[in-house]
């Protein structure tokens, strides 16, 4: 009886768990995709040669895995870095 009960609980909380980070995962994977696309719009349409005249960010890996991990903060981290001049 108490093994049972230890067991149904056990799954619950490793349900629970597996919930608590998909949900989080998605919220993540969506934010990635946001920075990617800010950065790849800010290039495709060359607002930075336009407004400040410095030429487009370099994607390359580091930008890519900085966008993923930062999202939309990461992205606006690049473009004010770009802009200083320190290079990625």
């Amino acid at each position: 009886m108490v093994a049972e009960l230890f067991a149904i609980l056990l799954v619950v909380a490793i349900a629970g768990a597996i919930y608590y980070f998909m949900k989080k995962s998605l919220t993540l994977a969506i934010n990635a995709i946001v920075g990617l696309i800010t950065l790849w719009l800010l290039n495709t349409f060359g607002v930075l040669s336009l407004i400040f005249g410095v030429p487009d960010i370099p994607i390359n890996l580091v930008t890519i895995l900085i966008c993923v991990l930062g999202g939309l903060p990461g992205a606006l981290i690049i473009v004010l870095l770009h802009l200083l001049g320190i290079a990625l």
